[in-house]
């Protein structure tokens, strides 16, 4: 019975090569596996769903007067989503039509009175001539009365009268051009008015074209086609120009923001296409591409970025963000809302 006992002792036991055979041969294959796959992609899960926002700020202050959307739902751009009360910059409006018409009836008085100054300065030319031709003819008289009184052939009364009508034409004619003068300037005078108060017109125009434009501002539209959200605003709500009412995430804006470690960087190039998995949707099959890089680490774009400069130095491994846009469908990317969580998976070589 000892002899059997010690010949069951030392039979070998051929279950645990086998065991730790097939183990070798699992982490080889797994390994081999891992090998490859690292040696072909980048790896990141530090990213998430990115895209465009759109703040809807008012441009105006006013009660909030209706609310034409409601929150998460799609608008269009364009669409009118809240309106303002607006009596007050139509009153604003009225004022500012009212003030070009004057200022316009200001222009059609000032061209009327360069018609008045025209025609005057036209009389006046026109005295100016009949005094030249009557400074003339008492000129001719007195010359021939100053040879006849000589010799006596008419009177030193009739001379005298000669002269003095000569005086009267020199003084008459003088007297017309200064008026024909005076004239000229007040065409001018009038002329320059008018552009002053064409300018009057100008900035009164730009007063209505500003007041209509403000009180379009009281219809607040969609700046771009996509969901509303965040909504900020009720109706009768005070709000002032420059508050944020909602925001709207812009339809065909979505994409990925993935930060890589910057040791990464070295095989990641633009165009390589790129694997995603969305936590949300681990069933979702769906691609991208890497579309640039962010210009900085994202620890530089922090509030308060890191200044190894300062203090004690540690080495931390930082992190570039890069674009990826994606290639889904149009049903794939309606599922998706920026801030998810993916992993991303680059493919460096084909």
């Amino acid at each position: 019975m000892a002899t059997q006992a010690t010949e069951t002792k030392k039979k070998p036991n051929k279950v645990l090569p086998i065991v730790l055979g097939i183990i070798l041969i699992v982490g080889a294959i797994f390994g081999v596996k891992e090998y490859i796959y690292y040696s072909n992609h980048v790896d990141t899960d530090d990213a998430q769903i990115d895209g465009d926002i759109s703040p809807v700020v008012t441009r105006v202050g006013g009660y909030v007067d209706s609310i034409l959307f409601e929150e998460n739902t799609h608008v269009n751009k364009g669409d009118v989503l809240v309106k303002i009360d607006d009596r007050d910059y139509k009153v604003k409006l009225e004022q500012a039509e009212a003030a070009q018409a004057g200022a316009s009836a200001g222009v059609n008085v000032g061209q009327s009175q360069i018609y008045a100054t025209t025609a005057n300065s036209a009389s006046a030319k026109a005295e100016v001539t009949s005094a030249k031709a009557r400074l003339d003819k008492v000129q001719k008289d007195y010359d021939r009365y100053a040879n006849l009184v000589k010799d006596g052939s008419v009177t030193r009364q009739q001379f005298d009268q000669a002269k003095a009508d000569l005086t009267v034409a020199q003084a008459n004619y003088k007297a017309a051009q200064d008026q024909y003068k005076a004239a000229v300037e007040q065409v001018g005078t009038t002329r320059n008015q008018l552009k002053v108060t064409n300018k009057g017109v100008n900035a009164k125009q730009a007063d209505v074209d500003f007041a209509k434009l403000q009180l379009s501002y009281t219809n607040i539209k969609a700046p771009a086609s996509g969901l509303a959200a965040k909504k900020n605003v009720q109706v009768g709500q005070l709000v002032q120009a420059g508050q944020t009412l909602f925001s709207i995430v812009n339809d065909n804006s979505i994409y990925i923001t993935a930060n890589f470690k910057e040791t990464q960087l070295n095989d990641i190039r633009n165009g390589q296409k790129v694997n995603v998995e969305v936590d949300a949707y681990p069933d979702m099959d769906i691609k991208g591409t890497v579309y640039n890089f962010s210009p900085a680490t994202g620890a530089k774009f922090s509030l308060l970025p890191p200044d190894n400069a300062t203090g004690n130095f540690v080495k931390v491994v930082q992190r570039v963000p890069v674009k990826i846009k994606l290639n889904g469908t149009k049903e794939q990317l309606a599922k998706l809302r920026p801030g998810m969580s993916v992993n991303v998976s680059v493919l460096i070589k084909d």
